[in-house]
């Protein structure tokens, strides 16, 4: 999506973009269910933030599946205040590319949502995703909770060993708590809705994920 050339170390604190105090313009709608992107989000449903790759064909991963009410992307883990989407892009923010997931928990599980989340791209390449390379695009998952960390530990746990029987390096996807989920652009909000042929790097690695199914970590 950002083709220079870019430092791949992330930014201290001092060395971050200084931002802005007012976010940057968005949609307020998802443009697929017309659903609110802000809230307030219907009783009893859930959040999660997953970074992986390219947030244009990370979002549509989770819009399309049963459970999952809203989806919207933007930009967390980094320094930078209200950023843009050129100063994620430069490397100076701190920031990678995210999906927030408003979903059902009786529909579709935090479990089976991290699932999706592992085989939807490949969680060994650190800062980068593919073809895509930059700090923006390195794995994350950005928990609310200890429960979310739990269960996010877990299927790294489980999923590590599959991966090394399949001859990938250890996992680099970050696990953190979640702080400041900054909306991006309006335009990049449901992007492949909007462009159905639009760019889309987004790949996995092959092999399945047993977290989701019945399979807990040991």
């Amino acid at each position: 999506m950002f083709w220079l050339k870019k430092s791949l170390d992330l930014p201290t604190k001092a060395d971050a973009l200084p931002g802005r105090s007012m976010p940057v313009p968005t949609a307020e709608t998802h443009h697929v269910n017309g659903h609110a992107l802000k809230g307030p989000y219907p009783e009893g449903f859930e959040t999660a933030v997953f970074a992986l790759g390219c947030f244009w064909g990370a979002e549509r991963k989770f819009w399309q599946t049963p459970g999952v009410w809203a989806t919207a992307v933007g930009y967390v883990a980094g320094f930078t205040e209200n950023p843009t989407y050129e100063e994620v892009c430069s490397g100076r923010t701190g920031h990678t590319e995210a999906v927030l997931v408003v979903y059902d928990p009786k529909v579709v599980t935090y479990d089976e949502l991290l699932r999706l989340f592992f085989e939807s791209h490949d969680p060994t390449q650190g800062m980068r995703q593919g073809n895509d390379v930059g700090t923006q695009y390195r794995s994350g998952i950005y928990v609310s909770g200890a429960a979310q960390r739990v269960a996010a530990e877990a299927a790294k746990a489980a999923y590590e060993p599959a991966l090394k029987a399949r001859g990938f390096p250890p996992i680099t996807t970050e696990i953190a708590d979640l702080g400041p989920f900054y909306f991006a652009e309006g335009y990049h909000q449901q992007y492949l809705a909007k462009n159905p042929n639009g760019y889309c790097g987004l790949g996995g690695t092959g092999v399945s994920c047993p977290i989701g199914t019945g399979v807990a970590a040991q």
